[in-house]
């Protein structure tokens, strides 16, 4: 299974090289997550080296529309990294005028550097930055990150009371 896993992979990456470089963007599902279309199939794209608020989580539509207002309708470019456990192409992406949008998405302060998946030395003072700035989610307090909750799901950890707290 795990061979199976590492071809599929390698073929999606190996398209991602052959095929043209730029796409349009054609849905945004959250602050870390979008689609393109290539040959009128829709691809979804999660954005590299950063995690978003998840749906119900605090900041979560206003990330999902810093997404949208820098990206929708645009043209990017994608350069794959590899293919997540949902079938999604994790991808850093960029803007035809070049900005990146995983840089941009961190310097609002709509999205953390996911440090688990990037040593990115940039990114992480982006993240001090907006910390200081106190800009986008880090306006609140003590914001939880998405894969805190997502580490108390797995717990079977109801999050609701967490969630509602962190919004007062």
């Amino acid at each position: 299974m795990r061979q199976f896993f590492l071809l599929i992979t390698v073929f999606f990456l190996t398209a991602f090289e052959t095929i043209p470089k730029t796409w349009k963007v054609i849905a945004i599902a959250d602050g870390d997550t979008f689609t393109i279309l290539e040959n009128n199939k829709p691809i979804r794209i999660r954005v590299d080296a950063i995690d978003a608020p998840e749906k119900g989580m605090p900041f979560a539509k206003a990330s999902k529309k810093y997404l949208s207002n820098l990206c929708f309708g645009k043209m990017v470019t994608i350069h794959a990294v590899t293919i997540d456990r949902y079938g999604r192409t994790v991808a850093r992406a960029s803007l035809t005028d070049g900005k990146d949008i995983s840089t941009e998405m961190i310097r609002a302060g709509y999205a953390w550097h996911y440090k688990k998946y990037s040593k990115d030395i940039l990114l992480s003072n982006l993240e001090i930055q907006a910390r200081k700035n106190r800009v986008g989610l880090w306006k609140d307090k003590e914001p939880i990150a998405p894969w805190e909750i997502r580490k108390l799901h797995r717990k079977g950890i109801s999050t609701k009371k967490i969630l509602e707290a962190s919004r007062q």
